[in-house]
C-alpha cells in the first residue's frame, strides 16, 4: 500500500475538454461559399469578355465643356446710344433690332451728299447747254467759212481770167490790181474763219471736259451718299443670328465707339462639346463615331453625340505662348487634343444646355479596331520594300 492520499475524482478534467473545440462548416455554408466563388468567377469572366469585346474601345474624358459660336455685337459706327431694344438673357431672332444709335449726324452727311449730287448735276447741265450753244455758233461759222471760200475761189478765178487780158491790153492794169486785192482779202477772210472754227471746236472739247468733270463729281457724291446711307442703316444694330442675349453691357446715353462690345448673342440651337482627349486615346478615334455625353448640370443625364472633327494640333500648339521643348530641361507631358462632339439632343434638353457646362464624354471607337493592325502591316511591307 502507498502512503500518498488519492486525489479527489472531481479535480481531474478530461483531456478533450482542455483542447479548443474545432468548428466545422456545415454542408449548407459550403454550398453558399462555393456558389459565391462561382458567381464571382462568372462575373469576372463576363466582365473580362465584355471588356475585350467592347469596353477597351471606349475612350472617356471629363476634360470637356459645352461650347457655342457666340457672336459679339459691336457698332460699325460711333455715336451715343439712343435706345436699347432687348433685355438681359432675352431670346432674339435673326435680324431683330438690338440697339439704336443716334442717327442725326449720319443723316446730315446723307443730306450733304444729296446737295453735292445736285451741284454736280447742275454743273454738268450747264456745260451741256454751253456745248449746244457752241455747236450752233460752230454751224454758223462753218457757213461763213463756206461763203468765204466760195468768194475767195471766185476772186482767184477772176484774177486768173483778167491776167491774160491785161497782158494783151484788153483790160487795164488797175482793174487787175483791184481783183488781186479783193482775192487777197477773200483769202484772209477764209483763214480768219478757219481759225475761228478751230477755236470754237476746241471750246467744245473744253465744255465736254467740264461735263465729264461734273459727272465724275456726281458719281463721287452718289458714292458718298451710299456710304452715308450705310452709316444711317448701321445705327440700328440687328442680331446676326437667332440666339439668346448675354453679357449685355450697353446702356442708353453711353457713347459707343466702333468695335466696342455691347453684348453677345449665343446660338443655343447650335451648341457642341469640345472634349480634350489625351494623345494616347486618339489611335482609334475617327470622325462619325458615336459618343455619350453625361452632363453634370442634368444630374448625369446621358445625351447622344457624334465625333464631328479632330483638331489639327494639340491645345498647347494653339496657346498664346506655345511650349518650346528644344530649350532647357525636358519633361515629357501627355498632350491633349481638342475633339469636337456634335450633340444629338431633343429641343427640351437643348433648352437646358448653355456654353461652359462641364460634361463627361465617352467615345465608342470599336468601328476602327482593325486600323492599327492595318497600319502595322503597311509599315512592315514598306520596310520589306526598303530592304
Amino acid at each position: 500500500m502507498s502512503d500518498e492520499p488519492e486525489a479527489p475524482a472531481d479535480e481531474t478534467a478530461p483531456a478533450e475538454d482542455a483542447a479548443p473545440a474545432k468548428r466545422k462548416l456545415s454542408g449548407r455554408a459550403k454550398a453558399i461559399l462555393l456558389g459565391l466563388v462561382v458567381v464571382a468567377l462568372v462575373v469576372g469572366i463576363v466582365w473580362f469578355a465584355r471588356y475585350q469585346a467592347h469596353g477597351k474601345f471606349l475612350e472617356e474624358t471629363n476634360d470637356a465643356r459645352i461650347r457655342a459660336d457666340a457672336v459679339t455685337v459691336s457698332p460699325r459706327t460711333g455715336g451715343y446710344v439712343a435706345e436699347v431694344l432687348v433685355a438681359d438673357n432675352q431670346d432674339v431672332r435673326a435680324g431683330q433690332p438690338l440697339v439704336r444709335i443716334d442717327p442725326r449726324t449720319y443723316r446730315a452727311q446723307a443730306a450733304q451728299a444729296d446737295a453735292q449730287i445736285a451741284v454736280a448735276e447742275a454743273q454738268a447741265d450747264s456745260a451741256r447747254a454751253q456745248i449746244r450753244e457752241q455747236q450752233a455758233t460752230i454751224e454758223q461759222t462753218r457757213a461763213q467759212l463756206a461763203a468765204a471760200r466760195s468768194k475767195a475761189a471766185y476772186d482767184a478765178a477772176e484774177v486768173a481770167r483778167y491776167t491774160p487780158l491785161v497782158a494783151s491790153g484788153a483790160e487795164t492794169q488797175q482793174q487787175l490790181a483791184q481783183l488781186r486785192q479783193s482775192a487777197a482779202q477773200s483769202a484772209d477772210e477764209v483763214r480768219a474763219q478757219a481759225a475761228a472754227l478751230e477755236m470754237q471746236e476746241r471750246r467744245i472739247a473744253s465744255y465736254q471736259a467740264q461735263v465729264r468733270q461734273g459727272e465724275a463729281q456726281g458719281r463721287a457724291a452718289v458714292a458718298q451718299r451710299a456710304a452715308a446711307d450705310v452709316d444711317v442703316g448701321a445705327t440700328l444694330i440687328r442680331a446676326a443670328m437667332a440666339g439668346r442675349v448675354g453679357d449685355k453691357t450697353v446702356t442708353v446715353g453711353q457713347y459707343a465707339q466702333p468695335g466696342t462690345r455691347l453684348m453677345s448673342v449665343v446660338p443655343l440651337d447650335k451648341i457642341y462639346v469640345i472634349a480634350n482627349f489625351k494623345e494616347t486615346q486618339l489611335a482609334l478615334m475617327r470622325v462619325g463615331q458615336p459618343a455619350t455625353i453625361r452632363v453634370d448640370a442634368l444630374d448625369g443625364t446621358e445625351l447622344p453625340g457624334r465625333v464631328a472633327s479632330l483638331s489639327p494640333g494639340t491645345g498647347a500648339q494653339f496657346s498664346l505662348l506655345p511650349p518650346e521643348n528644344a530649350t532647357g530641361n525636358f519633361t515629357k507631358i501627355v498632350q491633349r487634343v481638342p475633339v469636337r462632339i456634335a450633340i444629338e439632343a431633343s429641343p427640351a434638353a437643348r433648352r437646358l444646355l448653355v456654353p461652359g457646362l462641364s460634361v463627361t464624354v465617352t467615345v465608342d471607337t470599336i468601328s476602327a479596331k482593325g486600323d492599327l493592325d492595318r497600319i502595322r502591316d503597311e509599315q512592315a511591307r514598306l520596310r520589306e520594300r526598303a530592304r
